[in-house]
């Protein structure tokens, strides 16, 4: 059985954003919420003042290291949510304004400037990283709404999900590890994919994936084992079927597959069966090389496999028998 733990917890600390830059992005977050609420102060001090909830792979903990585009850089995703907290709906405006106004608020505040997206603003930076700034009216004590300019206002609970993330946390011992495994299997899944490919699911959809279908790991905590039954239960059931679903444990409950057309549920159906399948090949080779390179062909390149010994795992076990002469040397 081919063990290739070493290697998971390499390609973890590869994909795993560091301190150094969280912090950055802490710092330009903060800075970005300096302008709005200076903003919104200057501007309309008679009307409520926004409020922050940060959310999304960030606030998760998940967040990844992105794989480097031809520039040589790749691209951070934020989500930071502003919220207008009210006691009456009457308090809330037309949904454009939100956006105009929070445009105007963050307009100018970098050199790559900002975009005006459906669902949120978008700020952008030179290092290629970008914060969307999703926009809520919430009225106490009840689910906030979403200023989505394509579906009016939707019901939407950011901060729900991220605690109800941090609770399953705490009875699945590795399940962020797991979030950032399956993520990092979409990027370069992405990535390698024809134009004409669908997109793999995002990473709201594949957090909620790797909680439902968790599998606790072993006694010896192989992550390798580990996600391979994952991917077993998971394709299993998402094949099944009337199988195929992903519900929100929050408000509103939704299935996050029920748009998928068929074109894109049967492309990811069949990545995750060759990532299943090849999952099985990995823990069941004897050659340890063999095995990482069963598990590089779904991560890529940052699954580094140069170091790993092409031998049986058990020939260091093997004992040595032959004629020995007085300048062998051996150890």
């Amino acid at each position: 059985m081919a063990n290739n733990n070493e290697q998971f917890k390499a390609f973890h600390d590869t994909i795993k954003v560091n301190e150094t830059k969280k912090k950055t992005l802490r710092t330009n977050r903060e800075a970005l919420r300096k302008r709005i609420r200076k903003y919104f102060k200057d501007n309309h001090s008679d009307y409520i003042q926004p409020k922050f909830c940060w959310q999304g792979s960030f606030a998760m903990n998940t967040i990844l290291n992105p794989i480097k585009d031809e520039g040589g850089l790749g691209v951070y995703d934020l989500d930071d949510g502003i919220y207008f907290i009210s006691d009456t709906e009457d308090d809330r405006k037309e949904l454009q304004w939100y956006h105009d106004e929070v445009f105007k608020a963050v307009e100018g505040h970098t050199d790559k400037g900002q975009k005006d997206n459906a669902p949120c603003v978008t700020v952008l930076y030179a290092d290629r990283h970008h914060v969307d700034l999703p926009i809520y009216f919430k009225i106490k004590g009840e689910t906030p709404q979403l200023a989505h300019q394509e579906s009016f206002w939707l019901e939407s609970d950011p901060k729900g999900l991220r605690e109800w993330f941090n609770e399953e946390c705490n009875d699945k011992s590795n399940l962020k590890a797991v979030v950032r495994y399956l993520k990092a299997w979409r990027d370069y899944v992405d990535s390698e994919s024809d134009n004409d490919d669908p997109k793999m699911p995002t990473g709201c959809i594949l957090t909620m994936l790797a909680e439902e279908y968790y599998v606790e790991w072993n006694a010896d905590k192989r992550e390798d084992i580990q996600l391979k039954d994952i991917l077993i239960k998971m394709y299993d059931a998402l094949s099944a079927d009337d199988g195929f679903h992903c519900w929100r444990p929050v408000t509103p409950f939704d299935d996050l597959f029920d748009d998928y057309k068929e074109k894109r549920k049967k492309h990811f159906l069949k990545e995750l069966k060759s990532f299943k399948e090849d999952a099985e090949r990995a823990i069941n080779l004897k050659n340890q090389k063999e095995g990482c390179l069963k598990w590089q062909k779904h991560f890529g390149d940052r699954f580094c496999c140069s170091t790993v010994k092409d031998e049986e795992e058990d020939a260091q076990e093997k004992s040595f028998s032959g004629t020995i002469n007085n300048d062998s040397k051996y150890a």
